[in-house]
């Protein structure tokens, strides 16, 4: 069997596990869970903070409003929304959209680490000030939004959450601005992948 048949096979195995998890309260309150959807080759990984309503119905990550502005996003820069891997830290919604709990997110964290680890994204963009403060904590994202940040050999673009400029239209502009950012990102870190002489010079 191929790697990517191995990849393949591990990742459902993981997704049956999220979506029968039953290891913390959230499980309680859900219709369904949302493991998370897209490429398992993603140069891109987005990371919310947990699913809402519609997500929840749905069983898929940002399908609601924000998600549809993602989409517009992702366009804006040529990418497509099969082409990146989209998921929260947790895996089912939070009662009425409260912030989740600590313990939570630590029960949860294992699904998430592994995803990353069977992805291997180049770039992870973090979507919001919980997200962000998840991997990078004590960061303001009013000031480090759009910047590159390279933390224990990955590399992280901290972004604004798509509901953000749903609520104040000014916004959709600075968030345009960072998904050109992380495309350059990204070519930097390709062009660095096949000319390794780059990193140091």
């Amino acid at each position: 069997m191929d790697s990517q048949s191995n990849q393949r096979e591990e990742y459902q195995r993981l997704r049956t596990r999220i979506i029968s998890c039953q290891k913390c309260g959230l499980c309680s309150n859900r219709t369904n869970a949302v493991p998370g959807e897209g490429s398992l080759t993603a140069d891109i990984m987005f990371v919310g903070e947990g699913p809402g309503k519609q997500e929840d119905l749905e069983g898929r990550p940002f399908c609601g409003a924000s998600g549809k502005l993602l989409d517009q996003l992702l366009t804006s820069i040529g990418l497509e929304r099969e082409e990146v891997y989209i998921t929260n830290i947790v895996k089912c919604r939070p009662p009425n959209n409260r912030d989740p709990f600590e313990d939570e997110k630590t029960t949860c964290a294992p699904y998430l680490d592994a995803q990353i680890r069977l992805i291997k994204p180049l770039v992870i963009a973090t979507l919001g000030r919980h997200a962000l403060n998840y991997f990078l904590p004590n960061l303001q994202i009013s000031q480090v939004h759009g910047k590159p940040l390279r933390h224990q050999g990955q590399v992280y673009v901290p972004l604004y959450h798509p509901a953000v400029a749903l609520y104040k239209g000014s916004m959709r502009e600075e968030l345009e601005s960072d998904f050109v950012a992380i495309k350059k990102t990204i070519n930097k870190l390709e062009k660095e992948l096949t000319q390794p002489h780059l990193i140091n010079g």
